[in-house]
């Protein structure tokens, strides 16, 4: 559970216990910053789930995969796992952000890979072209739509056509 709620936590810090439930604790291998811009995500999504429960609900569990909290456990991470969570953390962390704004992929490399961040810098970007060829994202460089597969350098994501 995030840090704003109030249950207790497993002494091994994996489990949180609330409200007669058991779930799993936010990774603490978020960066600081990354995990209040989700915290901040999933507060809003859950603010929304009366108004709007369906979208609601996909932004509540892309926040809470992101942090850790639903998925593969954050601790025995898979590679399945590992993809889901960057995807989900991709769509938290534009969601949340202004609709112009853009991310670095390794801002979600960073949240779901802790101090290994470098080592899915592979992965995040064949996430983002999958995810760009769904249309939910836009992969950019320099401020123009590339083909992830074939840009080198730096790259930015940014909400896509079918967002």
């Amino acid at each position: 559970m995030s840090p704003d709620d109030d249950g207790s936590v497993a002494a091994d810090g994996r489990y949180v216990t609330g409200s007669g439930r058991r779930r799993q604790a936010a990774d603490p291998g978020v960066p600081d910053s990354l995990r209040r811009e989700l915290v901040n995500e999933l507060t809003t999504a859950r603010s929304l789930a009366r108004d709007t429960p369906d979208a609601a609900r996909t932004r509540v569990e892309d926040a809470e995969v992101a942090l850790g909290e639903r998925g593969d456990p954050w601790w025995e991470p898979t590679s399945d796992g590992q993809r889901v969570r960057l995807a989900a953390t991709m769509r938290a962390l534009l969601r949340h952000r202004r609709p112009e704004a853009t991310i670095c992929p390794s801002d979600a490399a960073r949240v779901t890979g802790g101090e290994s961040w470098r080592d899915l810098m592979g992965t995040a970007r064949e996430v983002a072209a999958e995810l760009s060829r769904a249309g939910v994202i836009a992969v950019r460089q320099h401020g123009s739509d590339v083909d992830v597969a074939t840009a080198t350098g730096p790259i930015r994501l940014a909400r896509g056509p079918d967002w």
